[in-house]
């Protein structure tokens, strides 16, 4: 057979058309066991704990900064344009609609995402998987489904810490710093933020969540099925894809999701 450049193409494109299939099929499969019983609440609770508790330092830490950079920035803008009185408007809307879930999910997939892709591929190079399988342990359930719940559980209620702690973060600079009036900055901030944007933002974090777990999990759990992926070499690469297939579809989904409410 000859290949030419077109026949490269299809089969890039049919390649990818299957990887797409078989994501789907995953992402199907893990959601039927999801809402059918039985349920191990220690798997879960373990889940939780990795990807909540063990990140909820670090959203504080980056919601703060963000906020005061975002206070610092639209406190410039304003003062040339005379309106600094809606600085806390400025900043909430900012902070709720879109930087709240879209950095949590992004420092998601940077601290856990790519630590469960890796020990999912780990689990597939070692076999793990298969014996699963042959002692009629459904690796969905045992594997796939505690992420997930976790995940979705924990990602919503984190973009949350980000918010607030990014508003007071910019109460910080905006206030005491330059000395614009709380109450100025927390009535603006009361009178835009409606209960659209706080719904916006609930979906895009439950989306943000979905997209980032499906891609880690997905990723380590097709190892087997990429002829380049061998030994450890393989994991970096399956978990260097995760985190930037993952990022890329939540921009995406940013967008889309941005688009319909709006």
């Amino acid at each position: 057979m000859t290949f030419t450049p077109f026949t490269n193409t299809g089969l890039h494109i049919i390649n990818l058309m299957e990887r797409l299939g078989r994501a789907g099929i995953f992402l199907c499969t893990s959601c039927l066991r999801i809402i059918t019983p039985p349920y191990k609440l220690s798997p879960i609770i373990k889940q939780i704990h990795f990807i909540g508790a063990r990140s909820l330092f670090l959203i504080i830490i980056s919601g703060l900064f963000i906020g005061m950079v975002v206070a610092l920035q639209f406190y410039d803008a304003l003062v040339r344009l005379g309106s600094v009185a809606m600085l806390g408007a400025a900043v909430g809307l900012v902070l709720v609609r879109e930087l709240g879930p879209l950095l949590t999910a992004l420092v998601i997939i940077g601290r856990a995402g790519s630590s469960i892709c890796a020990e999912i591929a780990i689990m597939r190079n070692e076999n793990q998987i298969d014996a699963l399988d042959c002692m009629a342990i459904d690796p969905y359930r045992y594997i796939i489904v505690p992420r997930f719940i976790g995940a979705i559980i924990c990602i919503p209620i984190l973009s949350c810490v980000f918010i607030v702690v990014g508003i007071f973060g910019g109460y910080f600079v905006g206030c005491v710093l330059f000395g614009v009036s709380p109450g100025s900055y927390f009535g603006g901030m009361f009178d835009a933020v409606l209960w659209r944007d706080i719904l916006m933002s609930v979906i895009k974090a439950m989306a943000f969540a979905t997209i980032t777990i499906w891609v880690a999990t997905v990723k380590g759990f097709y190892l087997h099925l990429d002829p380049t992926a061998f030994g450890s070499e393989g994991v970096s690469k399956v978990t260097t894809q995760a985190v930037v297939v993952s990022s890329v579809s939540v921009f995406f989904a940013d967008y889309i999701i941005s688009s319909i409410i709006l």
